[in-house]
C-alpha cells in the first residue's frame, strides 16, 4: 500500500501542491465553484490513510444526511481514480469506509448534534484528522470548535501529525470563517489558508468554462464570488437584518404568535421555480423551508407543493403568470394559491416591509442565504447606491415578498399546516 505513486500534475493538476503537502494544524481552502477542492481533498486523504497506518479521518458536514451524496461519493470516486478501491470496505448504509488491512476508518457525521461527535472513538490508531466540507454552512465558530476539540491525543511516531481540513465556497465577508482563518490580524495560529478558482480545474469542459466567463459580463459582483473564490462584499446589501439560526418550528407555533407565509416565484428552462415558507410574527420572520429547481412543468410544481404538505395552505404566487396559477388551481387541486398584488413601487414597498423584521433562516435553507448574501441595490454610473434592488439572483427574494401578503390583514390558517422540516 505504501508503494502507491501519485503524479500530482497528471492526477490532481494545478493549484493544490501546497495544500497536498501541508501539515499545518488548520488547512483551509475557500474556492470558486468547479475548483475541484472536494475531489482533491478526497484523493489526498485516501493516499494519506494508506501511507499512515495510525490515522483515522472524521468527515463532517452541517447535516449528516448530506454526506452520502457528496463526501462519501467523492471518496469512492477517489479510490477508483487511484485504483485502490479493492483495499477498502464501503458501508453505504452508515456511511463508513474501512481500510481492509488495518481497520482504519473514514467516519461520516453531521453537526445536527455536535456533542455526539465529541464522543467518537476508533479501534485502531487515533482519530487525528477531520475534514469540514461546505464549512460555510456552519453557523458559529463555537459549533465548529466543539468538534475540533475531539481531535486530541498523540502518538510516539516521528511522522505523526493532527490536522483539520476546511473547504467551502465563500459568500458574505461577515462570516466567522473569514476572521478566524483569512484575516491576518485575527486568524488562528498554524493555519494554511488558500483560495482556488475554476482556473485550477483543467478538466472543466468548454460549456462550463464559458458559463463562468460569461458571469464577468452579466454579473461582475457574482463572478467575484463564483468564479474568483473571493468573499462577497457586504456593501449595498438590501437586507442587513438576516441571521442563520437553528430553531424548532413546532415550538414557535405553540406560542400562538406566528402565522404561516408561503411565496412562489415561477421559473422556466433557465430560471428556477422558487418557493419559500416561513413563520411571521409582528417583529420576526423564521424561514424554515425552501424549494429551488429549474425546468419544472405545471404538474411537477403541483406535486412539489403537495409533497411538502402545503396543498391546504394559502400560497401567494407571481401574478405575472396568471395562466399557471389558474392551471394549478383548477387542474391540479392547489385551490388556495393566489396571485400577488403588484403596483407602482410594489417591489420597494415589500422590501421596506421586510427590512422592518428580524429575519432568521434555518441552516437547511442554503439557497435563500445565497440570495440574501448577493441581493444588492443598484448603483448609478458614479457608483452611488440607488433605492432599487438589482434584478438578479432574486427568485427567492421575490417569493419572500409575495409570501408576506399571506398575512396582510388576514389569517393564513397555520392550524392545518403539516409541511416543512
Amino acid at each position: 500500500m505504501s508503494q502507491i505513486r501519485v503524479n500530482l500534475p497528471n492526477l490532481v493538476g494545478k493549484g493544490y501542491g501546497t495544500f497536498w503537502k501541508s501539515r499545518n494544524f488548520y488547512r483551509v481552502v475557500k474556492g470558486s465553484r468547479g475548483s475541484k477542492k472536494s475531489k482533491t481533498t478526497a484523493l489526498n486523504f485516501v493516499v494519506r490513510l494508506l501511507k499512515h497506518k495510525w490515522a483515522n479521518l472524521l468527515v463532517v458536514r452541517r447535516y449528516s444526511n448530506t454526506n452520502k451524496q457528496s463526501t462519501y461519493t467523492d471518496f469512492k470516486w477517489a479510490c477508483n481514480q487511484l485504483k485502490v478501491n479493492h483495499l477498502f470496505k464501503f458501508n453505504e448504509s452508515l456511511p463508513e469506509i474501512t481500510v481492509k488491512a488495518t481497520g482504519q476508518k473514514i467516519l461520516f457525521r453531521g453537526l445536527d448534534d455536535e456533542l455526539k461527535i465529541t464522543s467518537i472513538t476508533v479501534d485502531v490508531g487515533i482519530l487525528c484528522w477531520a475534514w469540514f466540507e461546505e464549512a460555510y454552512q456552519i453557523e458559529t465558530e463555537d459549533k465548529f470548535s466543539t468538534v475540533v476539540e475531539s481531535i486530541r491525543g498523540s502518538l510516539d511516531c516521528p511522522d505523526f501529525f493532527k490536522q483539520i481540513t476546511i473547504t467551502f465556497n465563500p459568500w458574505n465577508e461577515r462570516h466567522w470563517l473569514k476572521s478566524v482563518f483569512f484575516d491576518e490580524e485575527t486568524r488562528r495560529a498554524d493555519t494554511l489558508a488558500l483560495t482556488t478558482t475554476y482556473k485550477c480545474n483543467e478538466w472543466l469542459d468548454e460549456v462550463d468554462i464559458k458559463r463562468y466567463e460569461d458571469l464577468y459580463t452579466t454579473n461582475p459582483r457574482r463572478a467575484r464570488i463564483v468564479c474568483d473564490g473571493e468573499w462577497g462584499v457586504a456593501e449595498g446589501l438590501v437586507y442587513e437584518n438576516v441571521k442563520v439560526k437553528e430553531f424548532d418550528k413546532e415550538e414557535l407555533l405553540k406560542t400562538g404568535r406566528f402565522e404561516l407565509a408561503i411565496g412562489l416565484d415561477f421559473g422556466f428552462t433557465h430560471d428556477p421555480t422558487a418557493l419559500v415558507a416561513y413563520l411571521v410574527s409582528d417583529r420576526e420572520i423564521y424561514v424554515f423551508d425552501e424549494f429551488y429547481q429549474t425546468g419544472l412543468i405545471t404538474k411537477e410544481i403541483a406535486e412539489m407543493v403537495k409533497n411538502k404538505g402545503y396543498v391546504n395552505s394559502v400560497i401567494i404566487a407571481d401574478s405575472a403568470e396568471q395562466r399557471l396559477i389558474s392551471e394549478l388551481k383548477t387542474e391540479h387541486g392547489i385551490r388556495k394559491i393566489k396571485a400577488s398584488r403588484k403596483g407602482k413601487d410594489s417591489i420597494m414597498a415589500g422590501v421596506s416591509k421586510l427590512q422592518g423584521y428580524s429575519i432568521f433562516v434555518h441552516p437547511k435553507c442554503t439557497h435563500i442565504m445565497d440570495e440574501f448574501y448577493s441581493y444588492c441595490f443598484q448603483q448609478d454610473k458614479e457608483g452611488k447606491w440607488l433605492n432599487k434592488p438589482e434584478d438578479k439572483n432574486n427568485h427567492l427574494m421575490d417569493a419572500l415578498r409575495y409570501g408576506l401578503q399571506c398575512v396582510d390583514g388576514s389569517k393564513s390558517g397555520i392550524k392545518v399546516f403539516q409541511g416543512g422540516i
